[in-house]
Formats: structure tokens, C-alpha cells, sequence
């Protein structure tokens, strides 16, 4: 048998959490010393100790820890628990990290206010172009919407046109519009520029309208930090009396595998106020 400090350190628990355990029914002491009162353990309890430790990173409660050890749960039982949490963590932990990216992009947006350069803002006509596209919703413009729908719709696009054996004839063009009563909701166009005449199959063919003024400018990197460029093209629109008309689109210029090397070009449609 352990002695309780013994034991603790075998199972990598407090004495105190041990003793908690011991108050509240959930794991017993194999033996007390009726004259010391000192508590001991057998080496087997640990197998006890370790489904109390697992199923409270579960999140589930001590009550319902012991309801749960009490109805004697499979160690198959227990590991699918744990398979389920480790996957709502693993959701949790890439949200998190889609977050921070974001707070990281509005850091970066704020110093730069007043100092990003804005030369490279050029107006310009854009010209007609025939898309293959997929379409889907997102719940709003804000990144943390567009991202999770843009992605996967551009890998669908690019897999059924590879299915119809239609080869791109020009970069990859995602645009935006207001779901008409949508209570924000946004419709996200992944498209990518495809040779006349392409009939509609497996995907919408159509031709995008000229813009005919676009302020534009080039942002280098991921999407996903993508905000201080578009708000540095947006304060030189206001700057230099120019009326944006509607939501930017952007043309994927280079997109190789590491994000981080993506060029991508903003076209804004403008008019004189």
C-alpha cells in the first residue's frame, strides 16, 4: 500500500485533492489507520483516480462524476467521452486561434492608422470577365464569418472543375453581396475566371460586370490579416473624394501553399459623390 503522499505522487495529484475526494465519496481510501487516521492506497486505485481526473477535464461535475463511476462506465465508454472532448477542444482551440489572428489584425490596423502608405492605391477600369463560381451565406462580413465559408467553397470549386476538366483561365475572384433581408447575412461568391463559352454544370457560369472605377491596391499575405490594407485603400477613397458603391473584390493574384505569401489585389467600386 501508498501512504497518501506516496500515492499522490504516483497519480500527479495534490494530497489536498486526494482528501477532497476522500470527504466527497469519490475515492476512498483503501485503508485508514484507526489510531493515526493515516490514509492508504493500493496501486490498483488508480485506475479509479484516473477516470475521476479524466471525466472532470470532461467538464462534467463531482456529482456527476460519481453518478457516472457509479453506473460503472466501459473503459470503450470512457475513451469515447474523451475522444469527443478532445475534439470540442481542438474546435475550441482553432477558433481561439482564428481570434487572435483577428485581434492581431485590428492591432495592426490601429498603429498604422496615419502611417501605412497609400501610393500604391490605383484607380482603374476593370473589365468583364466569365466566372465558374460556388455561392453559400455567411452570418455576417466580419472575418471570423467570411473565413470558414470562403475556404471551403474555393476547394469544392476547384475539385468539380478539375472533375469537368475545365482548366482556369484566369485568377481566382471572390466577391460579395447583402442577402436581400438577410438581417446582415452576406452572400460569398467564390469564383474563378474560366474561357468562354462555359455552360453552367456542376457550378453557376456567368459573366461578373465591368467595374468602370475601381480604386485598387495589393495586399500581400493571408486574407486573414488582410484588414489594414483594405481600411488604409478605404481612408484614401474618403481622402480623396471618392464614394465606395460596394463590397470589395478580391483577386487572387498568387496563391501558393504557405499563406503568408498570398498576393492578392482589392478592387473597390467607386463613384464621385
Amino acid at each position: 500500500m501508498f501512504t497518501i503522499g506516496d500515492f499522490a505522487r504516483h497519480g500527479r495529484v495534490s494530497v489536498r485533492m486526494l482528501r477532497h475526494y476522500d470527504a466527497t465519496g469519490l475515492l476512498r481510501p483503501a485503508h485508514v489507520d484507526p489510531a493515526t487516521g493515516y490514509r492508504h492506497y493500493t496501486a490498483a486505485q488508480l485506475a479509479r483516480l484516473n477516470r475521476v481526473i479524466a471525466l472532470k477535464d470532461l467538464g462534467f461535475t463531482l456529482q456527476q462524476v460519481q453518478d457516472i463511476l457509479d453506473e460503472k462506465v466501459t473503459t470503450e465508454e470512457l475513451r469515447g467521452m474523451l475522444r469527443l472532448r478532445r475534439a470540442e477542444l481542438e474546435v475550441t482551440m482553432a477558433a481561439a486561434a482564428a481570434r487572435l489572428v483577428q485581434v492581431e489584425a485590428r492591432l495592426r490596423s490601429i498603429e498604422s492608422e496615419g502611417h501605412m502608405p497609400t501610393n500604391d492605391v490605383v484607380i482603374k477600369s476593370v473589365p468583364a470577365i466569365r466566372v465558374a463560381e460556388l455561392t453559400a451565406t455567411a452570418a455576417s462580413y466580419e472575418p471570423e464569418d467570411i473565413s470558414p465559408v470562403i475556404g471551403p467553397l474555393y476547394d469544392e470549386l476547384f475539385r468539380r472543375l478539375d472533375a469537368a476538366g475545365v482548366t482556369p483561365a484566369g485568377p481566382g475572384v471572390a466577391y460579395y453581396e447583402d442577402v436581400p433581408e438577410g438581417g446582415g447575412r452576406i452572400s460569398v461568391h467564390a469564383a474563378v475566371q474560366v474561357e468562354a463559352p462555359l455552360q453552367d454544370g456542376a457550378f453557376r457560369v456567368l459573366d461578373l460586370p465591368p467595374i468602370d472605377q475601381a480604386a485598387t491596391i495589393v495586399h500581400r499575405g493571408s486574407m486573414d490579416t488582410v484588414l489594414p490594407t483594405a481600411q488604409a485603400l478605404a481612408r484614401w477613397i474618403d481622402g480623396n473624394g471618392h464614394q465606395s458603391t460596394g463590397y470589395p473584390r478580391e483577386i487572387n493574384l498568387e496563391c501558393p501553399d504557405n499563406r503568408d505569401d498570398w498576393v492578392t489585389e482589392l478592387q473597390v467600386p467607386v463613384a464621385q459623390p
